[in-house]
């Protein structure tokens, strides 16, 4: 019987090889290097790709900026930390306490959380409420991260069915009103973290 013999593949200590994004992942939008080294996992230099995601897509384009983009990218992190997104799993781990206490049960979420959901909730209805165009777009293209193609084409405004050039336009209002309400909270003093 021949014995085969596996070759091991292996980088040398000093060499940064990158892996290229495959075909598939390219049809999913814009895959860029990043511009500077970071550090891997193990702690070496390392020039990973990076999703383009819409805002960012949009500020390099000129249909936004900076500040609402930022907007958009505080937005995105208060609906994570709100846990909002509905692509995520029941924890099992946790189990289920029925009937009603007066302390917190343990499936509740935290006041973090709770906070969070607030921001978001208070950054909707400066922009309309779920309802409108504008709290649509927002909350399934920035806070749920899906395509704004796909928001235009799949949800629409209330089920109506909108041009890419006019969820743009959606967007991109949704965007400024949103920005004026966070800086606005920022003036008066009022917690958005």
């Amino acid at each position: 019987m021949a014995r085969h013999h596996s070759r091991r593949l292996t980088v040398p200590m000093g060499e940064n090889v990158a892996v290229t994004p495959t075909p598939e992942r390219r049809n999913h939008g814009i895959v860029e290097r990043l511009e500077r080294s970071i550090a891997d996992e193990s702690g070496r230099p390392a020039r990973p790709y990076r999703a383009v995601d819409t805002l960012a897509a949009m500020e390099r384009r000129g249909s936004i900026t900076a500040r609402m983009r930022q907007a958009g990218e505080d937005f995105r992190a208060r609906f994570a930390t709100a846990q909002l997104n509905p692509l995520r799993a029941p924890d099992w781990s946790r189990l289920r306490v029925g009937g009603s206490s007066r302390f917190r049960a343990a499936d509740e979420p935290g006041l973090r959380i709770e906070r969070a959901r607030d921001v978001v909730w208070r950054a909707i209805l400066a922009v309309g409420g779920i309802g409108s165009p504008a709290g649509s777009c927002l909350w399934h293209v920035v806070g749920w991260e899906r395509s704004l193609k796909e928001w235009a084409l799949e949800q629409g405004w209330s089920g109506r069915l909108v041009s890419q050039e006019v969820a743009s336009g959606i967007l991109i209002a949704a965007l400024g009103a949103l920005e004026a309400h966070f800086s606005m909270a920022v003036d008066c003093d009022v917690s958005i973290s």
